[in-house]
């Protein structure tokens, strides 16, 4: 029975399907799920975008818990579902003129007046009565608004056919109009040694740029006639200048010569935005006119700048004579040496493989420019400090090459600054009450025979030089104009002469001053109303008539013109004709650069009988 009894299969070794595994135990309740309210049926849709997805652990496995957040979206969208609320609308008209929250325009202006509270907050908090009415920071800040908006206002006047007047003469009218209205003067006061650190901020700031602006490609190319327009009218100006100031107004010799060369410098201000408009509407280009005097007008101020501050170290200098011309020629060799050493020390510092180097290159070269300025007068040496900076710059501009034209921004970016300021204090430094009319009449007869002298010796500068008599007489004419410069260095003798609290000196100051803005408000205008009426009347324009009217630059058009010439010079030659235009306007073509030189030439020849032909040539050059 047992051997019969039939035993259990064995299982087969041959893999097979496994069973499942028991399920695990299931874990204890967990306290969060009583802590979260979960939807119901826990679907996503109908989660709200505050609410979160949590997946509770229930096995062993996965170990770590997994959550999902939703994230409140930029525009959130209301979901009928769980949100029932109306959104809150303003009212359309109220929101056509005014958005909620406002955008645009409108919140640009709230921007800028909440950032000036907040900046005027801070500044009166740290220096408390200097920024209320009658302090130097309240005069300071509604000096310079009231210079800008002048300034903006002057620059609105459009005269049709004329360059607009510089904004210089609004900024310099505001600032005199504050200082001499018996109500605004009580409140908008400024201590002079406030406004004269501003002002020599403002010099070292212009200097700057004027040495930034020098093309040393150009001073090596350089003229006789460029050179001659350059030094010439400004000597003979200044010592005219000089000589009719010594007996009509009876200044001492060496202030003569201060007021001379105060006089004696043409403003870049007003001569270079209308020599470039005439430039753009082609007059006077073909004999290069407008880039003559461009080019001439920075070596004149500098020639102006180094001579007065030559003058003013002799003026405030104390010894003998010859002592006093060997100090000026000392100041003019140190400020050249300082110049040199701090310009070649810029040029490699900071290097061209660090951050932000444009910034630090700027920094470098106003930080410098104000330290030589004021570092002169605290050395003894005032005359050195201007030429130091001019130099300084000069030399770091040709070691930085296209570099420096990214500096040169940011320079022009902080004169924009300074500006308002210059010309504002300088107008508000003329007081009507202190004015003698003896003193203003005899200053306007030493500008009128100052600048006739001038224009006349400008006259004879341009002499051979290749233009005719009306060119000569425009060149002449636009040679006057007088601002900028005028403004930088005409009050610093009056600063000099307060540090030395002596009531002569202080007058006689007063009179460089007053003669100074004088030639400001006459010169200006009417500098930039001459250029504007007598540049169309007396420059030649020259008139293309073997070119046609321009076309639109494309590659297409570069690509047929040049197969359509090569075919034109083929038929001429096949017909065995010698075209002379043909070859002056190859060879025309190839002297002119390459943006130029790029043409189209559509050509149509019409063959006559007895193997005569008509040769069209239509030139459309861009």
């Amino acid at each position: 029975m047992e051997d019969t009894q039939q035993k259990p299969a064995e299982p087969d070794p041959s893999p097979g399907p496994s069973p499942a595994p028991s399920p695990a135990p299931s874990p204890a309740p967990s306290p969060l799920l009583d802590r979260i309210t979960l939807p119901a049926g826990n679907h996503v849709e109908h989660l709200n975008v505050n609410q979160i997805q949590v997946v509770v652990r229930r096995c062993s496995t996965p170990n770590v818990t997994e959550e999902t957040t939703y994230f409140i979206p930029r525009n959130p969208v209301v979901d009928a579902g769980t949100n029932t609320d109306p959104p809150v609308v303003c009212c359309p008209l109220l929101r056509r003129f005014c958005p909620c929250p406002p955008r645009g325009l409108l919140a640009s202006f709230i921007t800028k007046v909440l950032l000036a509270a907040v900046l005027f907050g801070v500044i009166w908090s740290v220096t408390e009565e200097e920024c209320l009415p009658g302090g130097n920071l309240f005069g300071i800040t509604v000096l310079f608004l009231c210079a800008l908006i002048g300034g903006k206002l002057v620059a609105f006047i459009r005269l049709p056919k004329l360059p607009p007047f510089p904004p210089l003469l609004g900024m310099l009218l505001m600032g005199f109009l504050l200082r001499n209205i018996p109500v605004v003067t009580d409140g908008v006061y400024i201590n002079f040694r406030w406004s004269a650190s501003l002002r020599n901020i403002a010099l070292a700031v212009i200097l700057a740029r004027a040495g930034l602006g020098l093309d040393p490609k150009a001073l090596r190319k350089l003229k006789s006639v460029c050179v001659r327009v350059a030094a010439g009218p400004c000597l003979m100006e200044a010592c005219t200048a000089a000589v009719i100031s010594h007996f009509l107004m009876g200044l001492p010799w060496v202030w003569s010569f201060i007021l001379g060369f105060v006089l004696g410098a043409v403003s870049p201000a007003v001569v270079v935005p209308s020599m470039l408009q005439l430039q753009k509407d082609g007059y006077g280009v073909e004999k290069g006119i407008p880039t003559l005097l461009m080019a001439a007008g920075s070596f004149d101020d500098i020639l102006a700048i180094t001579g007065f501050t030559t003058c003013l170290g002799m003026a405030f200098a104390t010894g003998s004579t010859w002592y006093n011309l060997l100090r000026g020629v000392l100041e003019v060799a140190g400020g050249t040496a300082a110049g040199i050493l701090l310009g070649f020390l810029i040029q490699y510092f900071p290097s061209v493989d660090q951050k932000h180097v444009v910034m630090k290159r700027s920094f470098l070269v106003l930080g410098l420019s104000i330290f030589a300025v004021f570092g002169s007068g605290v050395a003894g040496f005032p005359g050195s400090g201007g030429l130091c900076t001019l130099v300084l710059a000069f030399l770091a501009g040709m070691g930085w090459g296209p570099e420096k034209a990214r500096v040169e921004e940011v320079v022009s970016w902080v004169w924009d600054v300074f500006q308002p300021l210059l010309f504002g204090l300088i107008g508000a430094e003329i007081r009507v009450s202190k004015l003698e009319g003896c003193t203003v009449g005899l200053g306007i007869a030493s500008l009128l025979i100052a600048l006739l002298v001038r224009i006349l010796f400008t006259l004879v500068c341009v002499l051979r030089a290749g233009f005719n008599v009306r060119e000569k007489v425009f060149i002449a004419l636009a040679w006057m104009p007088k601002a900028t410069v005028q403004a930088a260095i005409g009050p610093t003798a009056l600063d000099m002469a307060r540090m030395r609290d002596d009531e002569q000196l202080q007058e006689y100051g007063m009179d460089v001053l007053t003669v100074a803005v004088l030639s400001i408000l006459l010169t200006a205008p009417m500098g930039a109303l001459i250029i504007g009426l007598c540049g169309p009347r007396l420059l030649h324009k020259p008139m293309n008539t073997a070119c046609g009217d321009r076309v639109k630059p494309n590659l297409s058009t570069f690509f047929l013109g040049t197969a359509a010439g090569g075919a034109v010079h083929s038929e001429v030659s096949s017909y065995g004709v010698e075209s002379s235009a043909w070859h002056v306007y190859t060879n025309t073509a190839r002297s002119w650069p390459f943006s130029t030189r790029a043409h189209s030439v559509w050509c149509s020849s019409t063959l006559y009988s007895k193997g005569g032909f008509l040769l069209q040539l239509r030139n459309g050059l861009f």
